[in-house]
């Protein structure tokens, strides 16, 4: 019996070592598999870059529906404090380029003081008489001012809410493209409308409300004339303000490359003047540079946003040199 108790403990002392032993062979196998703290931090770093966990389709229209509503919110507020402030706005703003103290024509007339350059027809006395002749035209064009500027002032708010809808779904890197994207396309667009009120409009309304195919004839501008001249220039200037951008886009698609603006540039100055001369039909010089000048400006904006082209030298290398 001795001998028999001898020998079960020597089994259960081998079964243990066995044990043992085959504990530390999977503690070494998970050990090599996972990664250190070194291997962590770097795929922490790398994982933080990516977009956030995913959602379900329910839970994207549930954000979207709560953009929607915050928008229209704000939209709204905008629009209700706007309709009271519109009857100021309308005297001093929108129909300040129908009188001769709108600043474009006294600073005309500053230049004219200085230098005999500037055409008269730019100097001399303006005004503008303005006649409604529908009977709800003002009614309905108070609803209009008060919609597209609500509009106007709330377009950074929106560009803001769809940034936040659209941020969690990009790379870092991504994300800076965007906001760089939204930021310049939201200063673009005003710049665009500012340029469009204070210089292409005043400039066309003159020419076209002071030419006279006879003398006879006397000039009375409709409230419908005029506004429907003010917001189509302002919102189309505004527009093409967004050349640059659109060029961008393309750059980064590999359609446009500098190499197409430097090979052009002499037909786009063709063109930006033929442009200019139909947005404002003046016959002196110096209105159609006032006009051409913005223009031209985007187009060397363009030239510098988009890369530069590929040279075949770029895509040769690695290659081996061509036998003798």
């Amino acid at each position: 019996m001795p001998q028999q108790d001898n020998d079960t403990t020597t089994n259960d002392m081998r079964n243990e070592q066995q044990t043992a032993s085959s504990q530390e062979k999977v503690e070494a196998q998970a050990a090599s598999i996972r990664p250190d703290a070194s291997q962590t931090e770097e795929q922490g770093g790398t994982q933080s870059d990516a977009p956030a966990g995913e959602m379900s389709f329910w839970d994207h229209l549930e954000v979207l529906r709560w953009m929607l509503i915050r928008i229209l919110v704000v939209w709204g507020v905008v629009l209700l404090a706007g309709f009271g402030f519109i009857p100021w706005l309308f005297d001093h703003v929108i129909m300040a380029p129908s009188r001769s103290d709108f600043f474009l024509y006294r600073l005309f007339q500053r230049f004219s003081e200085a230098s005999s350059f500037m055409p008269g027809q730019l100097i001399e006395p303006f005004h503008v008489t303005i006649i409604n002749i529908r009977l709800a035209s003002q009614f309905f064009l108070h609803m209009e001012l008060a919609f597209w500027l609500s509009l106007l002032v709330t377009f950074p708010y929106i560009v803001f809410e769809v940034w936040r809808f659209v941020c969690p779904a990009l790379y870092q890197n991504e994300r800076r493209g965007v906001r760089f994207t939204f930021i310049l396309g939201t200063v673009l667009f005003f710049v665009g409308c500012f340029v469009g009120y204070a210089i292409v409009f005043p400039l066309t309304l003159r020419f076209l409300y002071t030419y006279q195919l006879s003398a006879t004839i006397s000039n009375q501008l409709s409230l419908d004339s005029y506004m429907s001249n003010f917001l189509m220039l302002t919102f189309m200037m505004g527009i093409i303000f967004e050349l640059p951008l659109v060029s961008m886009l393309l750059g980064r698609l590999g359609i446009l490359h500098r190499s197409f603006f430097h090979r052009y540039r002499r037909h786009a100055i063709v063109v930006l003047l033929t442009v200019s001369a139909f947005i404002t039909p003046s016959a002196d010089p110096f209105t159609l540079m006032a006009v051409f000048l913005p223009i031209y400006v985007l187009w060397e904006l363009s030239a510098f946003l988009i890369k530069e082209s590929p040279t075949p030298t770029d895509g040769e290398e690695g290659k081996p040199a061509p036998e003798a």
